[in-house]
């Protein structure tokens, strides 16, 4: 179990605290929702763990079959609905680096998208995972 400590400043901003690391996170609301957008919002969160999460277990399952994926990037682009507001849509794309075995790519991908945050989302939000060539 984790501990994330939040006070909530005004303005619509929180600061989070990671309590075993004593890290902060600054959250704002977006502009379209009467905040000043000078940080993440908590949805932009969400959409960051997803992609995050998908890396860091391709990272792991990497690791223990010497797989090198160091310089994988990606992106996330998260789009809101409404009645009620919520994310509608995570459009993913992940880059794996080019020395990878064909193989070894498709068995990356499939654990990857076995990640934690892809198995806790709510089964009405879209989510679009793309492995760019």
């Amino acid at each position: 179990m984790v501990k994330i400590d939040v006070k909530y400043e005004g303005g619509f901003r929180c600061v989070a605290t990671h309590v075993p690391s004593g890290r902060e996170l600054i959250t704002d609301a977006p502009v379209d929702n009467h905040g000043k957008g000078e940080s993440f919002s908590p949805t932009d969160l969400l959409a960051t763990s997803m992609i995050t999460c998908i890396m860091t277990i391709i990272g792991i399952r990497a690791e223990k079959r010497r797989i090198d994926v160091s310089g994988m990037f990606g992106s996330v682009e998260k789009t809101m609905h409404q009645n009620p507001r919520r994310v509608g849509c995570l459009d993913v794309k992940i880059k794996l680096p080019d020395n990878i075995k064909e193989e070894d790519k498709q068995w990356l991908i499939q654990e990857g998208c076995e990640c934690p945050v892809c198995h806790s989302v709510n089964k009405t939000m879209e989510v679009k995972i793309t492995f760019e060539d």
